[in-house]
């Protein structure tokens, strides 16, 4: 089994995480927008992270990868069966998936992508726009539907704690992290799904690599 993709990508981050949790053997290759093996291509026609190849099964998308991992694995319990719980799962993973990480995508890209990994300057502007005026609506919304259990479902720890928190790492990553106090609540839920160490030993990883 193999996920293609850099974890730096909140959709690859996600689709680790989620393995790792499923307690899944598969092996990390990296590729992407510069690159891979051809199997990569062959379940990615249009080079999006990630990519995943279990034996002959090749496909993208990190959701079809999960929906998949989650059929040929269903325990531990990630996707609530319960049907406003799984709809609620569904919603989060959608809200990480589409609105926090295109905000996220601003500022990570050109903060850290375009010079980091393209050698051009980025718009520092626009990812200064989107953590002044952006940002802090996610937070707001994140501060007032956080259960007081710190977990966004079911009172546990699920699919939609991955989603809304991998791109949110992918913006600490690029000096745009929770403020405690103007949102402590989130800062605090972000802390803790960050411990966990499927989670805990990417940022470490992630890290390193940047300030290599």
């Amino acid at each position: 089994m193999i996920i293609y993709g850099s974890t730096m990508s909140p959709y690859v981050r996600k689709t680790v995480v989620f393995a790792t949790e499923k307690g899944l053997d598969f092996e990390l290759v990296m590729a992407g927008a510069q690159g891979g093996p051809p199997e990569f291509k062959e379940a990615s026609p249009f080079g999006k992270m990630p990519g995943f190849k279990d034996g002959d099964f090749l496909i993208s998308d990190s959701t079809a990868i999960i929906t998949y991992l989650d059929t040929i694995k269903p325990e531990p319990n990630l996707i609530p069966t319960e049907a406003k719980a799984r709809a609620r799962t569904i919603w989060y993973e959608e809200f990480g998936d589409t609105i926090v990480a295109a905000c996220g995508g601003k500022i990570f890209f050109n903060r850290v992508v375009s010079p980091k990994f393209f050698g051009r300057p980025g718009d520092l502007a626009a990812a200064d726009e989107a953590q002044k005026t952006e940002f802090p609506k996610l937070l707001d919304y994140l501060e007032k539907v956080l259960p007081a259990s710190g977990y966004l479902v079911e009172d546990r720890f699920t699919l939609a704690d991955i989603a809304v928190v991998s791109p949110l790492v992918t913006m600490s990553l690029a000096d745009c992290s929770v403020d405690g106090g103007a949102h402590p609540r989130s800062a605090a839920y972000v802390a803790k799904i960050c411990e966990r160490p499927a989670f805990a030993k990417l940022i470490a990883q992630e890290k390193a690599q940047l300030a290599a």
